[in-house]
């Protein structure tokens, strides 16, 4: 096979971009017929309302105010009976959840987890065991972006081990993981202090430029150009 001359090269790159900026299979057919994406965001702590779903929702205001066809909704899932994966699926507080995520107007998801022993908590685990539906008879998730907040108690407490952990396992449902804005390439790292995420001025600047991302990947995915 002959090499790719500098004329292919440039059209196969120019050809790259613009499938780039199409819709992806299965990612935006809602976001593309009503002009908006849903954007969920999940906070995986068991304490509900603290600083992983504040964390989560700095996240969410940001791609919110990325653009003004973004919604977005916070699901805090701290005080809630979820168990884990199992056949039949049981019965508790995540059965009624679970619709939510199958909204064909959802663009994308915005998962926080504490930080526990350097790695995500059992109640993030259990969510995401418990999301197998989406799974069968279709990848109902597919082609559309996942980005990941993680809080610890230290600078380096094992966020980043976190945030690989969660999008590794997005995998599994087809999504794209995404990193935040540079430099927060991996994605939010929250630093929590006596219970307290407000003096975090870098984490949370981590956070509004994963919002931000998230945003405008699930805009692209959905076949929406960007706004000037």
């Amino acid at each position: 096979m002959a090499p790719i001359g500098i004329t292919g090269r440039r059209g196969f790159l120019l050809a790259t971009a613009a499938a780039a900026g199409a819709a992806l299979p299965g990612a935006g057919a809602e976001g593309a017929k009503t002009g908006r994406v849903l954007i969920l965001g999940v906070a995986c702590s068991p304490r509900r309302g603290k600083t992983t779903a504040r964390a989560v929702q700095i996240a969410l205001d940001a791609a919110r105010a990325a653009d003004p066809r973004v919604d977005t909704e916070l699901i805090d899932l701290g005080g809630l009976k979820v168990g884990g994966f199992a056949k039949p699926q049981p019965e508790d507080d995540f059965t009624p959840l679970l619709a939510k995520f199958k909204d064909p107007a959802v663009g994308g998801l915005i998962i926080g987890s504490p930080s526990y022993f350097r790695a995500p908590s059992s109640l993030c685990r259990a969510f995401i065991e418990r999301c197998a539906p989406l799974r069968e008879p279709h990848m109902v998730l597919a082609n559309k972006p996942v980005g990941v907040v993680a809080v610890g108690g230290f600078r380096n407490g094992g966020q980043e081990l976190v945030i690989s952990e969660i999008l590794t396992s997005m995998l599994c449902f087809g999504m794209v993981p995404c990193g935040g804005n540079a430099p927060a390439f991996q994605g939010a790292t929250v630093l929590s202090k006596d219970d307290d995420i407000a003096e975090d001025d870098l984490g949370l600047d981590t956070a509004r430029k994963l919002g931000a991302r998230i945003a405008a990947a699930a805009l692209r995915a959905a076949g929406l150009a960007a706004t000037a």
